[in-house]
């Protein structure tokens, strides 16, 4: 059986709110396998090189300052079509047109504070993840 991996993580109004129980556990329900995880918070500079594909638009130093501003949870996920069926289960960037029962629906505030991050591609996924477990074994 082949299996794909995708890497999510908790933002800080996420952790703040304290959903980061209830996040996890919609995660798991949906089918995912947690294959690591870490909280961590990051500094200016480590938001800034994780969302530097961003850095011409006008948003970026507010993206950058928010996700520097409390802690995050990073997860890499696993499981068939991972990011398709994670991008289903958060569900739009906007919590007003995220589908009920979705992440986002249920614990974003707003389009800027959506609650979890999700690759949109394979690509993306190995990278956005190797940021954070670069020394994670590849199974």
């Amino acid at each position: 059986m082949r299996t794909d991996r995708t890497f999510t993580m908790i933002k800080p109004d996420g952790v703040a709110n304290g959903y980061i129980g209830a996040i996890l556990n919609k995660m798991i329900e949906g089918g995912f396998r947690i294959v690591a995880m870490k909280y961590l918070q990051l500094t200016p500079e480590r938001a800034g090189e994780f969302y530097a594909i961003h850095k011409e638009r006008p948003f970026y130093g507010e993206l950058v300052n928010y996700m520097s501003s409390g802690p995050i949870v990073a997860v890499i996920l696993e499981k068939e079509n991972a990011i398709e069926d994670f991008r289903t289960l958060i569900g739009a960037t906007d919590p007003a047109k995220a589908a009920p029962g979705t992440i986002r629906n249920l614990y974003a505030k707003d389009i800027s504070a959506n609650a979890v991050h999700g690759s949109d591609s394979d690509e993306n996924a190995a990278i956005e993840g190797d940021f954070f477990f670069s020394h994670l074994e590849r199974f």
